[in-house]
């Protein structure tokens, strides 16, 4: 079974990269540049310790990256502050590409990224994480280093829950994986069933591949990139690795129903367009969700609208920073 054979062949464990030395001896052998990516929108309290410890590790001791870049939002508190303050490379998403405008979005950021970094991989790592380690980062680049066919290496883990700043759930996480993505996946395309954490938000992607796809701005963003990669180029473009434990911060049932809302979205919307579904009606971009309220439960809508941007090879800036063609 073709699934089987990828999971043997393409399920890593991060265990297997310990040798950070030839890692880089490698990296540089191939003349690679890495970038990593930290999207942010008021993460003042994680960002400092990430950075010191990619910074330290990853670059200082072991040169694997070439920079660390944080892509932020419009913060309120103060990210960028401590994220300069510890060495890393500071941009507010707005600044970049001025010509394209901007919209407020985790995806709009890692979209950005593509024009503002240099690496020819370019490594997302998600900036509320509890409990970093460099394995978050090497764990992601060594397939791409010692494996030239392939393109997008995605992260896998347990999901704890940190419920409060004492307490650990020791499961709980990847809820919307399990309820909405996966059994879409099983329904649709049973090939991308074969990853195991299709929402995380930790990957290594190859600039070839980035340029070339759209970014959803929102919530569908992760979701998009597997269903465009796949169709460009099939499941053997995929890898994945064991990162052992993510802790992140706990999310309200209401939060993640929205985050499920606009995945669904994007997916119909893929679907339809990669020839899987036709003829669509209109979707609606409200969701209706209850709240309680004096003992009275009131109805309140929340208007989520899945927007794109353009893959990057199509930005004029883009080309000519680049020297890429469409």
């Amino acid at each position: 079974m073709k699934i089987e054979r990828w999971l043997k062949d393409h399920t890593f464990h991060h265990s297997e990269f310990w040798d950070l030395r030839a890692m880089v001896a490698e990296k540089e052998k191939q003349n690679l540049k890495i970038s990593l990516c930290i999207p942010t929108l008021n993460e003042e309290k994680t960002i400092g310790k990430e950075i010191v410890i990619f910074k330290s590790e990853l670059m200082n001791r072991y040169p694997l990256l070439d920079e660390i870049a944080v892509v932020d939002s419009g913060s309120e508190d103060r990210t960028l502050e401590v994220a300069r303050a510890f060495g890393a490379d500071t941009y507010y998403s707005g600044d970049i590409l001025k010509s394209q405008g901007f919209k407020r979005g985790k995806g709009e950021n890692l979209w950005k990224a593509i024009h503002q970094l240099t690496g020819d991989v370019i490594v997302y790592v998600d900036a509320d994480i509890k409990n970093i380690h460099p394995r978050f980062v090497y764990g992601l680049v060594a397939p791409l280093i010692y494996r030239p066919a392939i393109k997008y290496v995605k992260a896998f883990y347990e999901r704890p829950l940190a419920v409060s700043k004492t307490h650990i759930r020791p499961s709980g996480g990847g809820r919307v994986t399990e309820i909405l993505t996966r059994p879409l996946f099983s329904l649709f395309i049973p090939e991308l069933t074969a990853i195991i954490q299709p929402l995380s938000g930790e990957y290594a992607v190859r600039r070839e591949v980035l340029e070339q796809i759209p970014f959803p701005i929102g919530y569908g963003v992760e979701t998009a990139h597997l269903l465009d990669v796949h169709a460009k180029f099939g499941l053997e473009a995929f890898g994945q690795t064991d990162l052992d434990q993510r802790v992140h911060r706990n999310q309200e049932t209401r939060s993640l129903g929205k985050m499920a809302f606009g995945i669904l979205q994007t997916f119909l919307g893929r679907a339809e367009a990669l020839g899987m579904i036709d003829g669509l009606p209109e979707l609606h971009k409200v969701l209706n969700q209850f709240q309680v309220k004096d003992n009275e439960h009131e109805l309140v809508g929340f208007k989520i609208t899945e927007e794109e941007r353009p893959p990057m090879i199509e930005i004029p800036e883009y080309q000519q920073r680049f020297q890429r063609t469409v």
